[in-house]
C-alpha cells in the first residue's frame, strides 16, 4: 500500500504496447502512452524505419551525422525493433510479441495488417486480451464501411474533409488549413483515450477488442460548436467578417497582435474607449458600444482602426495586462520562438529534455495531463532504428541470438 507522501506509479506502468505506426498520428498516440508509463516497442521496417526518420528539418552533428527533429519530437520513451513482417521467421516473432503484449497500434492504412495475415481476427486468437487500435482516414470496420472507407488520408485532406478549412481564413480568400498537423495529432489523442478505455473494459471482463479510429471522425467531433449552430439555425457556418467580429477583436500592437476575446458588454466597451483616450466614441454611433453581434464591416473599418490608434505604439503584453484589468479576456499572438521561451510554460514544466541520438539535447513538449500524485514521466531519448532488436526479440519474440544475427545479415531486421 502506498504511504502518505509516496508517489504513485504512472497509470500505464506494466502495460506493453507494440507501436506499428509512422509519421505523426500513431507515434503521437503511443508517445502519450509511453509518457504515462507504458512500455512501448516501436515496430519499424528494416533499413528505412518510420518514414519520419527521413524527413527534415534535421539536427546535424559536426561529424556529418543527422537525425530528424520530427522523429525525435513524437518518439521519446520508446524502444525500436526493426523487423520485416513479410519474412516468415519475423512474422512468427511478431506473433510472439503480440502474445506477450497488451496493445497493438497501427496506422498503415485500411486493411494493411490484414493483408499481411496479421489482422485482429488472427491476432486475437493468439492473445484474446489484445487491444488492437487502428488509425485510418475513414475507419476500418466491415460493418461500418462507407463510401470513403478505402481512401488514404493525411493531415490536410482530413482538415478539408472535416469542415475546418471552410471556417478558417479570410472571408475574401480561399479556405485555409490550421498551421500545424492537427489532422494527425487530434486523432492521436483520441486513439490514446480509446486504448485506455478498452484496457479498462479488459480489466473488467478479461477481453480485448478492436479499436477502430477514423481521423475524419476525430476531427469532425472538434467542430462541434459549428455543428450545434447549424442544428439550431439551419445556416451553414462559413468564413465571414461578421463571424470574425463575433469571435473577438484582433488588433495590432507595437510588437505583434492582441486578441480581445472577453464578453464585450456595453459597459466594458465604454471602459475600453475611456482607457485608450477615446471618450468621444461614447456618444453618437451606438455601434462603437455593440457587443458580440457588432456589424462585421463596421468592426474592420472603424473599431479596429480606433483601437490601433492607441495600441500600435504599445507592446502587446502591456496591452494585454491593461485590458485584463478592466475585465476582458486577453491573448497575444505568439510565435513558436515565443513559446519556446515562454515563462508560463517554463514555470509549468511543459518542456522535456532528452538526448538527440547525436550526443546533444533535444527539447520536446510534455504530455499536458498532470497526474500530480504520480511519479514523473520518463524522459528517454527516441531510439535509433533497430536499437533494441536483440533485447526484445530474444526475450519476447522467441528468437535466439544466432537467429537475430542471421536475419540482420539477410536484411530482415
Amino acid at each position: 500500500m502506498t504511504q502518505a507522501g509516496e508517489k504513485l506509479p504512472l497509470p500505464l506502468d506494466g502495460i506493453r504496447v507494440l507501436d506499428a505506426t509512422h509519421i505523426v498520428a500513431g507515434p503521437f498516440c503511443s508517445m502519450i502512452l509511453a509518457d504515462m508509463g507504458a512500455d512501448v516497442i516501436k515496430i519499424e521496417r528494416p533499413g528505412t524505419g518510420d518514414l519520419s526518420r527521413g524527413r527534415g528539418p534535421f539536427i546535424k552533428a559536426e561529424d556529418g551525422r543527422e537525425t530528424s527533429s520530427r522523429f525525435l519530437g513524437v518518439n521519446r520513451n520508446k524502444k525500436s525493433v526493426s523487423i520485416d513482417l513479410r519474412n516468415a521467421r519475423c512474422k512468427r516473432a511478431f506473433e510472439e510479441l503480440v502474445r506477450n503484449s497488451d496493445v497493438l497500434v497501427d496506422n498503415w492504412g485500411s486493411g494493411a495488417f490484414r493483408r499481411l495475415g496479421l489482422g485482429y481476427d488472427h491476432l486475437s486468437k493468439i492473445n484474446p486480451g489484445l487491444v488492437y487500435a487502428s488509425i485510418t482516414g475513414y475507419g476500418d470496420s466491415e460493418d461500418l464501411s462507407g463510401p470513403y472507407s478505402d481512401r488514404p488520408a493525411n493531415n490536410l485532406a482530413i482538415q478539408a474533409m472535416s469542415g475546418w478549412m471552410e471556417i478558417t481564413g479570410d472571408p475574401d480568400g480561399p479556405p485555409q488549413s490550421v498551421g500545424d498537423n492537427i489532422g494527425d495529432s487530434i486523432p492521436g489523442v483520441w486513439t490514446a483515450l480509446g486504448i485506455v478505455l478498452a484496457l479498462e473494459t479488459r480489466r473488467k471482463t478479461g477481453r480485448g477488442q478492436y479499436v477502430d479510429m477514423a481521423m475524419y471522425e476525430c476531427m469532425v467531433s472538434h467542430i462541434e460548436s459549428n455543428m450545434n449552430s447549424f442544428q439550431a439555425t439551419g445556416d451553414n457556418p462559413a468564413r465571414s467578417r461578421d463571424r470574425l467580429a463575433t469571435a473577438g477583436i484582433t488588433f495590432r500592437a507595437k510588437d505583434g497582435y492582441c486578441v480581445l476575446a472577453g464578453v464585450r458588454t456595453e459597459s466594458r466597451m465604454r471602459d475600453l474607449w475611456k482607457l485608450i483616450g477615446r471618450k468621444d466614441l461614447l456618444e453618437g454611433d451606438a455601434r462603437y458600444l455593440a457587443g458580440p453581434g457588432m456589424d462585421g464591416q463596421f468592426y474592420f473599418e472603424h473599431i479596429v482602426p480606433a483601437i490601433e490608434g492607441w495600441s500600435s505604439e504599445i507592446p502587446k503584453f502591456e496591452i494585454a495586462a491593461k485590458l485584463t484589468e478592466i475585465g476582458f479576456s486577453m491573448g497575444v499572438t505568439q510565435t513558436v520562438a515565443d513559446l519556446a521561451q515562454c515563462p508560463q510554460l517554463e514555470a509549468r514544466q511543459m518542456f522535456v529534455d532528452t538526448g538527440d541520438t547525436l550526443g546533444g539535447t533535444f527539447r520536446g513538449v510534455r504530455t499536458p495531463a498532470r497526474l500530480t500524485a504520480c511519479v514523473e514521466s520518463p524522459a528517454e531519448t527516441a531510439p535509433t532504428l533497430g536499437q533494441h532488436n536483440a533485447e526484445i526479440l530474444c526475450t519476447l519474440g522467441g528468437m535466439t541470438a544466432d537467429e537475430v544475427s542471421e536475419l540482420e545479415e539477410e536484411g530482415a531486421l
